[in-house]
C-alpha cells in the first residue's frame, strides 16, 4: 500500500507529519527520514488497530 503523508517543520527543531488517509496517524522526528520511518511505524499500527476493530 502506498498513502501519501504530509511533512512539516516543527517550531521546536526537526518534523512532524500526519497521514490524511488515517485519522489520527501523526508522528515526529528530528530529521525527515526518522519521521518517515517514524510514520510508516505509526501507519502499520494503525491498519493493524483497525483490522482488529474489525475482527470484533
Amino acid at each position: 500500500m502506498v498513502f501519501k503523508a504530509i511533512v512539516r517543520p516543527a517550531e521546536e527543531g526537526g518534523f512532524w507529519g500526519e497521514v490524511p488517509a488515517l485519522p489520527g496517524c501523526v508522528s515526529q522526528g528530528e530529521t525527515q527520514e526518522e519521521l518517515l520511518e517514524n510514520l510508516k511505524e505509526s501507519a502499520i499500527g494503525w491498519l493493524e488497530a483497525s483490522q482488529d476493530e474489525d475482527e470484533l
